[in-house]
């Protein structure tokens, strides 16, 4: 047991240490806003860190020694070491690299029962549950095998699972993935994973879709915290460093128990580089280029790792050209410049580890609206307020890094501060963050520095579990998490949606237990939001004539979109599920969960034009929250050479939310603004149904090929649909799949190793299960896209990398296509057009480059 005195330095220490922090978070903040009304708070902050560091060797050198180590040699099954191989303990977020002789030492650990992996390339990974105590040993052999290892997850689950023994779908994307496939941006990197896609504003906006569902229905997690910014908008991305990502884990159904409103559809967890092995100091430079739209980006990164104490911090940049497809030419208007910054600090001790994350993400990016020249269909740009002509975009503009005047400026602070506190019955993980985002739209030709939507969100964070010690094969969690986020709109000129504020809590407690060959896990949550949004007054500026938060007493000339608003969502949520290993080789799992979601801002309060969209939105303060039920049945078989994973579900949700058109009494479209289309949100019972198939197949004795296919089917019922014409939800993903043939070679030729040749196809069905009613929504043709690829790393006579290199081309016979979940297919002014083109098409041949050397001091 835990001694009272050494409970107390356990306390302090997490005190003091949290208190230091969330200073330098605010300082962090603060100093990156250059805010003036902050300056009392900078010098208490500093002054608080500078205690802390004086104390700061008192509070640790009193922690008593912990001396549990894991340790051990990692062989092949002929008895041969496995220099470089990895072993990890994910729940601990702690590994090792095997040295020369196979060696490996992990060190400061907790007492416990632990899942240990240990993984290498071209070898079946070996999975364990390790009861360490003391200075544990644990030797692993592992297997040759041309299938990929079975990938251990975190996301989602109360330990760390194999995916095969999870009862809740879940996919990992793990780093060669990522390095082998080209992309413009982190969700379009998973965009062809079955169950995935994502709706799309351009390259560089994507949002995840999970099953047909996205939006606030799919939750995005940064290494385990939710990502806040502004997730209910169609025109931007998620404000992550694609280059910071070393892994992605997504759960395709409901995870509210875990992580409450948001997820109902599932969670995209973005898992970023981990820090340096133990006693090194490593780095990476990455640079590529894509011929599209000319993309050029690079990122910088270095970690270090000595006694405990880790370090890592990485700078990245990439800048885009308007992208071109083969029947508009270059599109006017997507063309980015994003600069991402972030540093990270790692304390692992035997009382536990802490670790700090500091990032910056701010990215221009230009707006597209769609508007043409009636005759030649060449875009044409806004020049004046009026808006009474527009001339068309010179070839200069559109071959040009610099953004038009009109354009949004997407800015993400974030800092989390992540803490393990080992105790004598468990495992205390408390984390705490906060983000800011801040989104300007500057959508004024005549004024360029006023921005016309202004969106300033703050978002606190909090999340707290207890992990308890395995007691008779049960592990248990029990925890408490949420947020509180407020969102200022006054700044700027055009109000969508209201100031408000929003406060979330939810308890819950997981358990996971295995009879032999059954493994049984559930939980239980109930998820309380309380919700206030503001009334808004505005008033034309005297001098520009835009809209202008009032708030003097003079109401003459005033006018109030919004109204006070307050209103409290609930909802219990549930998780329970079987996985039956047959065998080493085959097994089947069964789950059932239910998901809630709070209505979002837009949702519920929604009124005026919204920026970057040609729509003008409404919401619905009456709407109740959504709950899902979803049910899955899968089955997975792997063998030497082949592996083979189903998947089927079927998801109830009540208080469906969907955007509809409105049509004005003559049966045209409503226009309350000029120059957008009227929508407003609707609810109804709904269904989305479907599966995924996997087979990946590795012909004996061409251990070395791989012909992997995968293909996705959802279909989306509106149950509360009047006639034939809405019947089906809208934005619903076609029939979609991949078959890929690749061949992976250890040693092609002298200097090469580790090389990969492959040639994808990428095949989309027509979707003609649409929403047609109210012209809100219309069918899209099917296509094929052929990719290829090859890359190798190149190393130097002793075999050591010096740098890989791949060579891309996506859409190789520049088809001309149109993806169901692009926004920009219905950017279109003349929509009568007799030539048939309607809207603007997807990005045409790109033909890419990747370098990476990785760099050891």
């Amino acid at each position: 047991m835990l001694s009272s005195q050494c409970l107390i330095f356990k306390i302090r220490h997490c005190f003091f240490f949290i208190l230091c922090c969330s200073y330098t978070i605010s300082f962090s903040v603060i100093y990156i806003m250059k805010s003036k009304d902050y300056l009392p708070i900078k010098k208490n902050a500093l002054s608080t860190i500078l205690l802390f560091i004086l104390f700061q060797p008192f509070f640790i050198h009193a922690m008593p020694a912990n001396n549990n180590t894991l340790s051990g040699k990692v062989t092949d099954n002929a008895g041969n070491t496995l220099p470089g191989a990895v072993v990890q303990i994910p729940d601990l977020k702690a590994g090792a690299v095997a040295d020369s002789n196979g060696y490996y030492l992990i060190e400061n650990l907790p007492k416990g029962k632990f899942v240990v992996v240990a993984t290498m390339i071209s070898y079946t990974s070996f999975t364990q549950n390790v009861l360490i105590i003391g200075n544990t040993k644990q030797d692993f052999k592992l297997k040759e095998s041309a299938i990929e290892k079975q990938e251990v997850v975190i996301t989602g689950q109360s330990k760390a699972t194999e995916i095969r023994r999870s009862p809740v779908p879940i996919i990992a994307i793990n780093n060669d993935y990522l390095k082998e496939n080209i992309s413009t941006n982190i969700i379009d990197a998973i965009a062809k994973v079955p169950g995935v896609t994502a709706v799309t504003t351009g390259p560089n906006v994507s949002k995840p879709y999970i099953r047909g569902l996205g939006y606030n229905r799919v939750l995005t997690l940064y290494d385990g915290m939710r990502q806040e910014g502004q997730q209910w908008g169609d025109e931007h991305g998620i404000e992550v460093d694609e280059y910071s990502i070393d892994r992605i884990e997504v759960v395709k159904g409901p995870s509210s128990l875990i992580y409450g409103s948001d997820a109902l559809a599932g969670v995209v967890n973005l898992i970023p580089t981990p820090f340096a092995p133990e006693g090194k100091i490593i780095g990476s430079v990455q640079t590529e280029y894509q011929s599209n739209n000319n993309l050029i980006g690079g990122s910088g990164m270095a970690s270090g790792n000595k006694n405990g104490f880790e370090w890592l911090g990485r700078v990245s940049h990439k800048q885009a050209m308007d992208y071109q497809d083969p029947v508009d030419g270059r599109v006017y208007a997507t063309n980015y410049s994003e600069t991402d910054a972030n540093a990270t600090l790692g304390l692992k001790r035997s009382w536990g580890s802490s670790h700090l994350d500091l990032s910056l993400f701010d990215d221009l990016q230009a707006i597209p609206d769609g508007s043409r020249d009636s005759a030649s269909r060449q875009f044409t740009k806004q020049i004046t307020e009026a808006d009474t002509y527009r001339p068309i975009v010179s070839n200069s503009e559109l071959n040009t890094y610099t953004l038009p005047a009109l354009h949004q400026h997407v800015q993400h602070y974030r800092a989390m501060l992540s803490n393990n506190f080992n105790l004598a019955n468990g495992l205390l993980a408390i984390d705490i963050g906060f983000e800011s985002s801040v989104r300007r739209e500057f959508s004024h030709p005549e004024y360029t520095d006023i921005p016309g939507l202004y969106l300033q969100m703050n978002t606190y964070i909090y999340d707290l579990k207890y992990y308890l010690a395995e007691m008779a094969g049960w592990n248990i969690t029990a925890g408490v998490n949420g947020m509180y986020q407020t969102n200022k709109v006054t700044n700027g000129t055009e109000f969508i949606i209201p100031s408000y504020n929003e406060f979330d809590i939810g308890p819950f407690v997981m358990a996971k237990k295995t009879f032999g060959k059954l493994d049984l896990s559930g939980g239980i949550r109930y998820d309380v939001r309380t919700f206030h949004n503001d009334a808004l007054l505005t008033k034309p500026d005297p001098v520009t004539g835009f809209d202008m938060a009032y708030t003097g007493s003079d109401t003459t000339g005033t006018s109030k979109p919004f109204s006070n608003y307050d209103h409290t969502f609930s909802g219990m949520t549930y998780s329970a599920g079987a996985t039956y290993n047959f065998s080493e080789h085959f097994s089947a799992k069964a789950n059932i969960a239910r998901g809630f979601r709070a209505p979002n801002i837009a949702e519920i309060s929604a009124n005026g034009v919204h920026p970057g969209t040609n729509i003008y939105q409404i919401g619905n303060p009456n709407f109740q929250p959504e709950f899902s039920l979803q049910e899955d049945i899968g089955v997975d078989y792997v063998s030497q050479h082949i592996s083979i994973s189903a998947a089927i579900f079927n998801n109830n949700i009540s208080n469906y939310i969907f955007n509809k058109k409105v049509l004005a009494k003559n049966g045209q479209d409503s226009v309350i603004i000029a120059g957008n289309q009227t929508f407003q949100f609707q609810q109804s019972a709904a269904q989305l149904y479907g599966g995924e198939l996997n087979i990946d197949i590795h012909p004996h004795p061409l251990d070395w090929l791989h012909f992997e296919n995968g293909i996705s089917v959802v279909y989306g019922i509106n149950k509360g649909a009047a006639n034939d014409s809405s019947k089906y939800l809208p934005f619903i993903p076609p029939i979609h799949g991949t078959s890929e043939l690749r061949g992976n070679f250890k040693h092609p030729f002298p200097r090469l190793k580790n090389a990969f040749v492959k040639i994808t196809a990428v095949y989309y069905a027509a979707q003609n299960n649409v929403y047609l009613a109210y012209n809100t929504e219309t069918s899209t043709p099917g296509y094929t896209l052929i990719n290829c690829a090859i890359g190798s790393d190149i190393t130097n006579k002793k075999g050591k990398t010096l740098f890989n290199i791949s060579l891309f081309a996506d859409n190789i016979f520049d088809v001309a296509y149109q993806d169901h979940l692009s926004r920009l297919k219905y950017f279109e002014p003349y929509p009568t057009d007799p030539r048939g083109r309607s809207g603007i098409y997807n990005m045409g041949r790109n033909i890419g480059v990747k370098l990476y050397f990785p760099l050891e001091f």
